[in-house]
């Protein structure tokens, strides 16, 4: 049941934070998401590391607002164990696919990409043992969490050099499976439910 309550949560959570702020900044919440736009040349390795750093920041501010709302602490280290080779690999999937979903549904179905998104993460909370972090930000944050969702610090290497990997080869493979269609930016989902012009996407 917790696991279920955290799935809906974040979904529904991922939606509207998506919707609202997709016009603004791309809905920039992932460093993976900026990576691929790094190596797509859509966005420059400067403001790629501006947006990481708000990225980890914000993930921060989330988990001390999330526990100043039920009385905890505001950071206190995590012991929850996340380690070995299929939580790396389950990391692994989780941000490919991730960005399967991004790049291929941002091409077809633009308007649809928050829903997309959100659906994909709460599914992969279920279909990985790792419940799918897919995000280095939120990897470092939930360090800082000693709750259900939470990592030990010990574990976060692991679960981001998987997570970049992950990225890499995704961005990479659907580089060459899209590359006779029409040039796509990730900028895209800044414009779900206005336009079809291209602008950033970002989860």
């Amino acid at each position: 049941m917790a696991l279920l309550a955290n799935a809906l949560a974040t979904g529904g959570g991922l939606v509207a934070l998506i919707l609202t702020f997709g016009g603004i900044s791309g809905a920039h919440f992932n460093p993976v998401v900026s990576l691929a736009a790094v190596l797509r040349r859509e966005l420059s390795g400067r403001e790629a590391g501006l947006y990481m750093l708000a990225q980890i920041v914000g993930a921060f501010c989330g988990v001390a607002a999330a526990h100043g709302m039920f009385g905890e602490p505001l950071f206190f280290a995590s012991q929850h164990i996340r380690t070995g080779p299929s939580q790396w690999w389950s990391e692994f999937v989780a941000t490919f696919g991730l960005l399967a979903v991004i790049f291929g549904c941002s091409r077809s179905r633009p308007d649809a990409v928050p829903y997309a998104v959100a659906s994909y993460i709460v599914g992969a909370y279920w279909f990985t043992s790792s419940t799918s972090f897919a995000n280095p930000a939120v990897t470092l944050a939930r360090a800082a969490t000693n709750t259900f969702s939470g990592i030990r610090p010990s574990d976060v290497p692991g679960f981001i050099v998987a997570q970049l990997v992950g990225a890499v080869v995704a961005t990479v493979f659907f580089g060459w499976l899209l590359r006779d269609k029409a040039p796509l930016s990730l900028d895209l989902m800044a414009n779900a439910g206005e336009d079809r012009t291209v602008k950033p996407l970002h989860d």
